[in-house]
């Protein structure tokens, strides 16, 4: 069976009550087949508590068909802006990448017809954004492109699906602390902000909440009260928003302005573009964090999660057990709050959330209170203060399903 997108099992129900993780917020509507309703995890797990090994199994199967309904769907939706890759990733239709093409390479790729978008350095990661020729498919111009002789060719897969947002977020908490980096849609109030995707930056509710459990604004305290927050928008209105490359800008973005710790609330497959752009921003000192993804622990590795170096962080509730419906990395590094809480959502509201997306913002906020500044040299003594805040859970000691341990639980913000 084909893998398929990791982010597309749980698409836009940030738009519900509570609001679930790893969702694009921010782009036009999907077709009614993909509404909330539909693909809501209560109805997915439905009866877990009754019956959790069936359950179990019945919603990985659930979720599978769920993902590849979606896939199908936005292709149809928006066939000119999405396309699924040889792996049955929704990626953006028409263009692949291509890793640092010499000059007697982009001769032979132009006479075959491929134009250039744009040739890209991102930490000293170089790239070219290519047009596929009309008629060829996106596998067919990775393999040509691959017997012409190029490297690291891949689609420009997206790592999220489309969702609207009803109404403006709630501003965060102004502060005067650190800033902390959230890469996702728009985050309403944030200290820095840049766009990386047509329509962008724009205030978007998913990204406005995990910006909250970092600052706090409202009711919710934060994991960091008084940071500030950096915003890089990678969907603004753009269908196929969210692909790997706006990523990398991104994350170039966030090192130019020295911030020290980001959150990723985000999933998608491997790609060697952002593998190598996230490896360039580590050695510079920035710490990257992400969220392992909500469909289950079944589903493929999710990235950017499994990168090495980056903090993997998987969520709990409030009793401490692991959820449900949280995914996995290659390797985990930390359990947080993902439910039974509290973040701001659209018209000034407090609403309850619940996924691995709002579990990350809490990791990353108990990390930037200890590495306030990027500096490689002291990352990993922050990390060990880290550690010594973590609680032991599970089998003694860092295990598969905790990671270290379990961080920031006082940041909770109860729904009761």
């Amino acid at each position: 069976m084909r893998r398929l997108w990791h982010a597309i099992g749980l698409l836009p129900l940030f738009t519900a009550m509570p609001v679930y993780a790893q969702l694009v917020p921010g782009l036009p509507p999907l077709p009614s087949p993909l509404s909330p309703a539909t693909l809501s995890p209560d109805r997915v797990l439905g009866r877990v508590a009754e019956r959790a090994e069936d359950a179990t199994g019945q919603a990985a199967q659930r979720l599978e068909s769920l993902r590849r309904s979606a896939a199908a769907r936005l292709v149809r939706e928006y066939p000119d802006r999405i396309a699924l890759d040889p792996d049955g990733f929704p990626a953006r239709a028409g263009e692949v990448v291509v890793d640092d093409p010499d000059a007697a390479l982009f001769a032979r790729i132009q006479e075959k017809g491929y134009a250039v978008l744009a040739r890209e350095d991102v930490l000293g990661v170089r790239y070219a954004r290519l047009a596929v020729p009309s008629g060829r498919s996106l596998r067919q111009g990775i393999r040509e492109l691959q017997k012409l002789g190029a490297s690291g060719v891949t689609a420009d897969q997206l790592h999220a699906p489309s969702g609207s947002v009803p109404a403006r977020p709630a501003p965060l908490v102004a502060g005067s602390g650190p800033f902390v980096g959230v890469i996702d849609g728009g985050a309403a109030g944030a200290g820095l902000r840049a766009g990386f995707a047509s329509g962008a930056p724009r205030d978007n509710d998913h990204a406005t909440a995990v910006a909250s459990l970092i600052a706090g604004a409202g009711p919710v305290r934060g994991g960091l009260p008084g940071a500030r927050i950096a915003s890089a928008d990678v969907y603004g209105s753009d269908p196929a928003g969210g692909n790997a490359t706006a990523i990398a800008r991104a994350i170039g973005w966030m090192v130019q302005n020295r911030v020290s710790v980001v959150t990723i609330s985000l999933v998608g497959p491997a790609n060697p573009v952002l593998a190598k752009v996230i490896a360039a921003a580590q050695t510079r000192g920035t710490a990257i964090v992400a969220a392992v993804g909500n469909n289950g622990p079944a589903a493929p590795p999710a990235y950017p999660a499994s990168y090495p170096g980056v903090v993997a962080v998987t969520g709990v509730d409030a009793r401490g057990r692991v959820l449900i419906e949280a995914g996995h990395a290659g390797h985990l590094d930390y359990a947080a709050p993902g439910a039974d809480m509290l973040a701001m959502a659209a018209n000034g509201r407090a609403m309850r959330v619940r996924g691995t997306s709002f579990a990350a913002p809490l990791a990353a906020a108990t990390l930037a209170r200890f590495y306030p500044e990027a500096s490689p040299g002291t990352l990993r003594s922050a990390i060990a203060r880290v550690d010594a805040t973590a609680r032991d859970a599970g089998a003694r000691g860092p295990d598969p399903v905790f990671g270290r341990g379990i961080v920031c639980e006082p940041c909770r913000t109860p729904t009761q």
